[in-house]
């Protein structure tokens, strides 16, 4: 069956070029970042207007703790201003928010933040943004298969029992449609262990421009970009 969807539901994005846009400038990597949650801002604008479902960003990557500590330590900074200054914002806006990843191996303080804007957003319903922090899709599916196995030892599942529905239950994302798009910045063309069950079908989009130029138009272009596309979902 050929489907002609004019919105996606759920976006997702691989956020990429932050460290080479500031290198390019002479700029910190910080100041990449920085102005990458400018992009942010802009993007969850333009995904309720056009009235997206889902918004999932690939924020930090389970690999991402491998960078300098001073580097880490001032990503969690602007996670946490970009949290403390977004709260209130995504209250009025009426956007829910929701964390997936290894959230335990945050700060404290990005812990206690992330827990009290879910608690504070969790009725809302224009849009639901995803955090993906600390994430690693192999990490992601290896728990669901542990998950699995460990009801089945117990006696609660059998091996038959076992399909892509229960699968997809034990993920972290379970509840949330899968993507429908999948956009990547700064011309890349790979997934980085984002999403990887998730993301069978989506349409994915390679935009060149690094993440700190990604604007509300780009969102737009490459929502023009999907409706132009076929989705077949393995069908002819």
């Amino acid at each position: 069956m050929v489907t002609h969807p004019e919105i996606p539901r759920h976006i997702a994005i691989i956020m990429d070029g932050n460290g080479r846009w500031a290198k390019e400038r002479g700029l910190p990597r910080l100041e990449g970042h920085r102005v990458g949650a400018e992009s942010v801002q802009e993007v969850l604008e333009a995904s309720i207007q056009l009235g997206v479902e889902y918004l999932t960003l690939y924020a930090f990557s389970s690999e991402n703790w491998r960078r300098p500590a001073t580097e880490v330590s001032a990503l969690m900074g602007l996670l946490n201003r970009f949290l403390e200054n977004k709260a209130k914002e995504l209250d009025r806006q009426n956007v829910r928010l929701i964390a997936i990843g290894q959230v335990d191996r945050l700060p404290e303080k990005t812990r206690v933040l992330i827990e009290r804007i879910e608690a504070r957003t969790a009725n809302h319903t224009t849009l639901t943004l995803v955090l993906a922090l600390s994430y690693g899709g192999r990490e992601e599916i290896v728990e669901a298969a542990r998950s699995l196995a460990s009801d089945a030892a117990a006696g609660n599942i059998s091996a038959s029992d076992i399909d892509a529905e229960l699968f997809a239950s034990r993920l972290q994302t379970s509840g949330i449609p899968d993507p429908d798009l999948l956009i990547r910045t700064s011309g890349e063309m790979r997934v980085s262990n984002f999403l990887l069950w998730q993301i069978s079908y989506a349409e994915i989009v390679i935009v060149k421009k690094y993440w700190p130029d990604f604007r509300h138009g780009d969102l737009l272009d490459s929502v023009e970009e999907y409706k132009r596309r076929h989705r077949r979902f393995g069908s002819l």
